[in-house]
């Protein structure tokens, strides 16, 4: 585990902001990153979250200066730095296969970008076995790649990223290759990391869970654009297109249209399904819509069961399928005179499933659950 004390002082870095203004990349006549244009502020700990394909990793190589932007700016710490190589930018990198050097030590791992950098052979093994505590392998120091487990691996690479005190450091999907349980041990290891030096973090990643258990903000990215930037939290209630809604957690996507517009609220017809909304401009009857509940929002009981408040929409149900997750389960359920199947993510209180394939249940959700309502 991470030292959790006080850095080094050698090690302590003071986070720079990075700035980008509708920057582009394009390969030939494919678009991978279009007008995109955020603000990293220092200290902060951003993940660039998308399926593959979307420009995220592209975007992470932008910003380290591996790749030449087709148009736009890079400021890192208030500083353009768009046509700068990679070793004019105070950055540190970690790769997704960590790029350690096999025939060099872990201590010669670490010390190799020092040893570029001109610093005295002193300060080398001075900064090296603080990074080697910092990450808890100090006893590690004279083994060989080969000799250690993908978890201390990517422990050299984050050392060795941080020893020459960058005030950038980007994560290209580091915890990709680690098995589950190390994995989520990682992810605690790496944000406390993060916070004890200081450092800015741009991370790239397409686990959605990952980003909103580590982020202090989620940039989603789709086709080469910003969809949408905000706190995990943000993202996760509040998305800002159906994309983003469907992509982030477990999400029931409805498509229909607007039945009827009143003074107080209006009516949707979605999948066969009837819902009546409040405060809200939904646009003239047939607007097409598309509404998004998330899976856990949604509850099942018996037909007939508990007395619901006025209001609440419910509909009998036919459960086609059950998947037990362990602490939850999730259930596909087909309402009655409908085309949609709805995911329902119940958790297992009683350490089993509480409904069974082919039970015919009610189906409900409370109207103050988030729904997100998208005009098209």
């Amino acid at each position: 585990m991470i030292n959790s004390g006080i850095p080094p002082a050698n090690l302590a870095s003071p986070g720079q902001s990075v700035g980008l203004a509708a920057v582009s990349k394009n390969f030939g006549e494919t678009v991978a990153v279009k007008d995109l244009t955020l603000q990293v502020e220092p200290g902060e700990f951003l993940f660039l979250l998308g399926p593959s394909g979307s420009g995220k990793t592209t975007l992470l190589r932008l910003i380290g200066g591996y790749e030449r932007p087709s148009g736009g700016t890079i400021l890192i710490g208030g500083q353009d730095v768009t046509r700068l190589p990679v070793h004019h930018r105070n950055i540190g990198m970690v790769f997704q296969n960590y790029a350690l050097f096999p025939h060099m030590t872990v201590a010669q791992n670490v010390a190799f970008g020092l040893k570029m950098r001109r610093f005295s052979d002193k300060e080398i093994a001075g900064r090296v076995a603080e990074a080697l505590e910092l990450v808890e392998l100090n006893g590690l120091a004279k083994r060989y790649p080969n000799q250690l487990s993908g978890g201390q691996q990517q422990r050299v690479a984050l050392a060795r990223a941080i020893v020459y005190r960058p005030g950038l450091l980007l994560l290209d999907e580091p915890l990709a290759n680690l098995d589950r349980r190390l994995r989520d041990n990682m992810r605690l290891e790496l944000k406390r990391l993060q916070r004890l030096i200081g450092i800015t973090a741009i991370m790239v990643t397409h686990d959605q869970e990952e980003s909103l258990s580590m982020a202090d903000r989620v940039a989603v990215l789709h086709q080469g654009r910003l969809e949408q930037i905000g706190s995990p939290t943000e993202i996760y209630t509040g998305p800002a297109s159906p994309f983003v809604a469907a992509f982030i957690g477990e999400m029931n996507v409805l498509r229909g249209e607007v039945l009827e517009t009143r003074v107080n609220d209006y009516r949707v017809k979605a999948s066969g399904l009837e819902f009546t909304f409040l405060n809200n401009q939904p646009g003239q009857p047939g607007q097409p819509v598309i509404i998004c509940l998330r899976a856990e929002r949604v509850r099942l009981d018996k037909p007939g069961g508990p007395p619901l408040e006025p209001g609440v929409p419910a509909w009998n149900a036919t459960i086609e399928f059950v998947t037990f997750l362990g602490a939850a389960t999730l259930y596909l359920a087909r309402p009655e005179n409908s085309t949609a199947l709805i995911k329902v993510i119940e958790p297992n209180a009683s350490g089993q499933p509480l409904h069974r394939q082919g039970e015919t249940v009610r189906l409900s959700w409370q109207p103050e659950s988030p729904i997100s309502y998208f005009q098209t």
